[in-house]
């Protein structure tokens, strides 16, 4: 499995790639909630969907449930964290 940094690099971009955002990896910090206005990001429910397909896609990680997507995915690090524990 790859590194930590690695790891968040790429969730990073595929957030980036499935939600058609246009910003650079290292402006997407790993603790702040993405769908937060402090993020910068402007993400919405729609953006959420496609993280979750994204998810999907890239890592073979499947979240059906709104609620626990929002637990486990609001964040790169929590993102991170339950592609290690899966």
């Amino acid at each position: 499995m790859m590194d930590d940094a690695a790891l968040k690099l790429k969730l990073k971009k595929m957030v980036i790639e499935e939600c058609a955002l246009s910003v650079a990896p290292e402006d997407i910090a790993d603790a702040i909630d993405l769908f937060a206005p402090e993020s910068g990001l402007d993400l919405d429910s729609i953006d959420a969907l496609q993280i979750s397909m994204g998810l999907w896609k890239h890592f073979g990680l499947r979240i059906g449930d709104p609620k626990e997507f929002r637990r486990l995915a609001s964040t790169i690090d929590k993102m991170a964290a339950c592609l290690r524990a899966s």
